[in-house]
């Protein structure tokens, strides 16, 4: 089972790695994590994705909400937030499998943002199980590099 926590925290240093620690003491994986600042550049907002049995998840919760420096802690329904992951990937690539890429990149909505003559970085924004299957596609051809923004989540917009 997985969960999202978007955790907003005082912007100080220290805190990223307070709350890192209760996960490892505690032996709760994080699957994914993404920090920034948030309107107000006092407070930051972490974004965690974690996975677990019901208590698990139960647990983490009631733990993050202890630490002085979280000032609130929400949690996420898959089915009742928007969710997205950024990517850059780096592939080789050759004039046999230009075309090939090109249109992997128009049927998964990526875009080619950097080019040399044998060499490409593609982006995409995503939900991750589209990141994930667009990185399949594309493991025929040479991968270089991979980077990731780790989950990004808000609650969906509700109209009364």
């Amino acid at each position: 089972m997985k969960r999202i926590y978007s955790v907003l925290v005082e912007n100080r240093s220290g805190v990223l790695c307070k709350v890192a620690g209760l996960f490892s003491r505690r032996c709760f994986n994080i699957d994914s994590l993404a920090v920034g600042e948030t309107d107000d550049p006092e407070v930051s907002c972490m974004t965690i994705v974690s996975s677990g049995d019901e208590r698990t998840i139960e647990q983490i919760e009631k733990q993050l909400n202890k630490k002085l420096d979280v000032i609130k802690v929400k949690t996420f329904d898959e089915n009742k937030s928007i969710s997205r992951e950024l990517m850059l990937i780096k592939i080789k690539y050759n004039r046999n499998n230009r075309r090939d890429i090109m249109e992997n990149c128009d049927i998964m909505k990526a875009q080619i943002v950097d080019m040399s003559k044998n060499m490409m970085i593609i982006q995409i924004c995503d939900v991750p199980e589209r990141i994930q299957l667009f990185i399949k596609m594309l493991q025929s051809i040479s991968i270089v590099e991979v980077a990731r923004t780790g989950t990004l989540a808000l609650s969906k917009c509700i109209d009364f």
